[in-house]
């Protein structure tokens, strides 16, 4: 008998869960199938579902909707006349955008490994994958559920809600549509939505039974509350007094991890923050983002060498921040921080 999701997370106590973040991808290029598969097989229980919209309103898991490093559309010359410019939350970008193709045009396209000077191994699947949707990753995580005799579950992540709503494609209530079609909307459910964004998050807890995580980031503030002339920060809303309103609608805080352990000036760990206690206080579990093995991604100190895709003391970086009483954190690679969370 499958455990309940209850069961599964929260963890048992003193227990932290990991989190695949877009899957494996420091094993598989992101948002595949084959990402998502890896790290349930892995042992994570949990995957990290980045969420943007089709022409056609279906959603599709890709960081981002600009598609033009993580898949190889810019060498299909049938589409070389969707490159365009945005603006998408003050920043101008240039490239192919998921909202300027239907799904049927996705499908035509292949996944490609979007950072290859730091993870070349992962070029070898170039071409192999498609772009999927929510839906298919939800079919993916109850099949291998089934097979794996435990609860799996998603975390979607709503990107630039703002954008996308002034764009007349809203991700939100295509979101709950899926959700209600899975019999996914009920508090015991594996899910728990995630955003970058304030405002959606506030209607959402409206909308759904499922928990709610507020990401947040350490520069900056969120693009709803600049749209807004709202000035609030992100240094504002991790602040006791932030996070009450936090905890007001969602279960989750989702911080950059450098919000929680900084960096000096040369780039190496200092003394921890008061906010996962903060957070804590206010009845918010938190999961802070993201954890790779790369020399590239980690502390200086931690680094084994100058070579940007060799690992480094990843196990060192995490158990630090374990020290520090967090509930779960997104990785990169699953399987080594499983090791890190379990020792």
């Amino acid at each position: 008998m499958l455990d309940s999701a209850e069961d599964r997370y929260p963890a048992g106590e003193g227990e932290v869960v990991v989190v695949g973040h877009r899957g494996a991808p420091g094993y598989r290029p992101e948002h595949t199938l084959a990402s998502y598969e890896l790290a349930f097989r892995q042992g994570a229980d949990w995957v990290d579902v980045d969420l943007v919209p089709t022409l056609d309103g279906r959603l599709v898991a890709r960081h981002e909707n600009d598609i033009t490093r993580s898949t190889d559309v810019a060498g299909r010359p049938e589409f070389a006349d969707r490159e365009t410019s945005k603006v998408i939350d003050g920043d101008r970008l240039t490239g192919w955008f998921t909202e300027d193709f239907t799904l049927a045009e996705l499908k035509t396209l292949r996944a490609v490994e979007p950072i290859p000077d730091v993870r070349a191994n992962n070029t070898i699947y170039n071409g192999r994958f498609q772009v999927v949707t929510y839906q298919e990753v939800l079919d993916l995580t109850r099949r291998l559920g089934h097979e794996l005799r435990r609860t799996l579950g998603t975390y979607p992540e709503v990107k630039h809600s703002t954008y996308f709503a002034s764009i007349g494609l809203p991700i939100e209530p295509e979101l709950v549509e899926i959700l209600d079609r899975n019999g996914l909307n009920r508090p015991d459910a594996p899910v728990i939505i995630q955003s970058f964004e304030v405002s959606n998050l506030e209607a959402l807890h409206r909308q759904v039974e499922v928990s709610l995580l507020q990401l947040t980031s350490a520069t900056g503030a969120p693009a709803d509350l600049v749209a807004k002339g709202d000035p609030r920060t992100w240094a504002d809303l991790v602040t006791p007094a932030g996070l009450k309103e936090i905890s007001a609608y969602a279960a989750y805080l989702g911080p950059d991890k450098a919000q929680i352990i900084p960096l000096d000036s040369a780039g190496n760990l200092t003394a921890p923050t008061s906010l996962v206690t903060d957070a804590h206080h206010a009845g918010l579990k938190v999961v802070p983002y993201t954890f790779r093995n790369e020399n590239f991604f980690l502390p200086a100190n931690l680094r084994s060498s100058s070579e940007a895709g060799t690992y480094g003391g990843i196990l060192a970086e995490e158990a630090a921040f374990l020290a520090t009483g967090i509930d779960g954190f997104f990785a990169d690679q699953p399987d080594t921080a499983l090791i890190a969370a379990h020792s």
